[in-house]
């Protein structure tokens, strides 16, 4: 399968559902019934954590927000015949598939242990989590899109600016290495072995400044370096042809105008669209003050990536010969519910906590490529921010 984009629709959306839609025709009070039956079942996982009740240490996320998830995946879900058994021969409800999915998800344990846990076996626990991934990508791809009206790109440009002072930035861009342990004995999976020797898939990642992932590339071998991975998006071919990136542009001083940009770190080329830090030591006060400002704008992509594997485990650790056909759908199904998870302003993200390491094992990358026009630009952006940029 091909790189995932989270910006592009790959199938048609369906109507939207509202926030709170209830899922299986029950109220909120049905699925606090079913938690009660269900907690039982598994009594050994409920280990509160701080500042987090009994569902919430489950499921990393509020009753509220696990009712909008039921309510978007319950048509695709149900509209399937499917007998998914408890071993006691009990027929799992939607309610009990979501909750089978998610802890698969945000654990990252294995479908023996999640089975074990919820009293099922680990055939029926990779069954419902496929056809829960299905249904999230059917409804629930409008979570994750690009900035569609004037003024939501205007409230990320101002929020952004707010935060290092940088104008008419629309975006903070970063990769992180989901890894996989492989079959060495297998010839074909030496295309995924990366610069630390480390079999694993890229995830390259457009954030807005309250961490939400705006677009989304994930398919392509570790090996690949950032600028690669970029240069081979779709994002980059549509802001070279001036399609993305393209609103309104910004008087920096007479003659000079800032178009829309992201923000990213060195290992990407420096374009009139990609703003990259200066690199070397000995750094003109301008500059180096420009850098400090780049780094707290541009440190919401680690931060949401860091967040994205602390909640849905699946992809933090070194997961066990994943499909890798099937990898770049889940990875996306998961920048969903991070986004979800903040569409819904649930209270569990107070209690996380903010972290950029995302990759700790892997070095930071340089890029050299540069545009002159882009040199220029950065130059006066620097200037500007410093006071000193004539007008």
């Amino acid at each position: 399968m091909g790189p995932v984009r989270g910006y592009k629709k790959r199938r048609k959306i369906e109507k939207k559902v509202e926030p709170n839609a209830s899922a299986s025709g029950s109220s909120e009070e049905g699925s606090v019934d079913w938690w009660d039956a269900f907690s039982k079942r598994i009594a050994g996982l409920l280990s509160p954590s701080k500042g987090l009740d009994k569902f919430e240490s489950v499921f990393k996320i509020s009753r509220k927000t696990f009712n909008y998830i039921c309510s978007l995946v319950k048509e695709h879900m149900m509209a399937k015949q499917a007998n998914f058994m408890f071993t006691n021969n009990k027929p799992m409800s939607l309610y009990d598939q979501v909750a089978v999915a998610l802890r698969r998800l945000s654990s990252g344990d294995s479908l023996i242990t999640v089975a074990d846990s919820f009293g099922t076996n680990h055939s029926t626990v990779s069954q419902v989590t496929w056809r829960f991934v299905e249904a999230m990508e059917e409804r629930g791809l409008h979570h994750l899109q690009w900035p569609s009206t004037e003024q939501e790109m205007t409230d990320i440009k101002s929020k952004f600016e707010k935060i290092g002072g940088f104008p008419n930035c629309c975006g903070a861009i970063d990769t992180t290495h989901i890894m996989m342990l492989l079959p060495q004995s297998d010839p074909s999976n030496k295309v995924w072995l990366d610069y630390e020797k480390n079999h694993s898939m890229i995830l390259q990642a457009i954030v807005d400044p309250d961490m939400r992932f705006r677009d989304i590339v994930s398919g392509w071998p570790g090996k690949m370096n950032d600028s690669s991975v970029l240069q081979s998006s779709s994002i980059f071919k549509l802001c070279e042809k001036g399609e993305r990136l393209n609103g309104n542009k910004m008087k920096l001083s007479e003659g000079t105008e800032l178009r829309e940009y992201i923000v990213g770190d060195s290992g990407f080329p420096l374009f009139p669209w990609l703003v990259t830090p200066y690199q070397g030591k000995e750094l003109s006060g301008s500059r180096a003050e420009f850098n400090k400002r780049h780094f707290d704008t541009r440190i919401v992509a680690p931060r949401a990536l860091a967040r994205l594997k602390e909640m849905w485990r699946i992809i933090q650790g070194v997961m066990w010969r994943p499909d890798k056909h099937r990898l770049p759908r889940i990875i996306l199904v998961c920048c969903i519910l991070h986004n979800i998870v903040i569409d819904m302003e649930d209270a569990v993200l107070d209690e996380l906590p903010l972290s950029h390491h995302h990759d700790s094992i892997y070095r930071q990358e340089i890029c050299e490529s540069v545009d002159k026009t882009a040199l220029v630009l950065r130059e006066k952006l620097s200037l500007y921010l410093s006071g000193s940029l004539p007008p």
